[in-house]
């Protein structure tokens, strides 16, 4: 049994995990904001989903987290053995994209939430409502880059 290999395996699989339960539980925030304006103005529709998919970013980017440390350990192939240093690392390596995914997820949704009200009232703002949760986005990208480098400093 290839221990290393299997810690790999699991801090890919766990990034995944986190990021794609941070995207659905940011979108489900969204959501309840977005069922309660367009039951008043269902025209807003259009505006309110470009608000609604922010939060589902970071499911991709933790996604894309586990992707590499696949490509990195050729798990596509069947994997390659790793010694139990290098499994640890990598393990700790895909986690950034996947807990940073967790959280900024769910204070998108909040963002995009306050946004969504924001058009409730003023809908020329649509601006202002998207530039509030993409402020919180850019730390979904930090994440995603963290894992980047951290993986491709990571020598198998």
């Amino acid at each position: 049994m290839d221990i290393g290999l299997g810690l790999a395996v699991a801090g890919a699989a766990i990034t995944a995990f986190l990021g794609a339960v941070g995207s659905a539980w940011g979108i489900a925030i969204a959501s309840e904001a977005a069922g309660g304006v367009l039951t008043e103005d269902p025209e807003k529709f259009g505006r309110v989903l470009v608000l609604l998919a922010l939060p589902g970013t970071q499911g991709f980017y933790a996604f894309l987290g586990m992707f590499y440390v696949m490509l990195k350990i050729n798990l596509l192939k069947g994997g390659m053995p790793l010694d139990l240093s290098t499994g640890i690392q990598l393990f700790f390596a895909a986690l950034p994209v996947g807990v940073v995914g967790l959280f900024s997820a769910y204070y998108q949704g909040r963002a995009s939430a306050a946004g969504i009200l924001l058009l409730a009232k003023r809908p020329e703002e649509m601006g202002k409502a998207v530039i509030l949760p993409a402020m919180v986005e850019t730390y979904a990208v930090v994440g995603l880059l963290a894992t980047i480098l951290l993986v491709s400093g990571i020598k198998v």
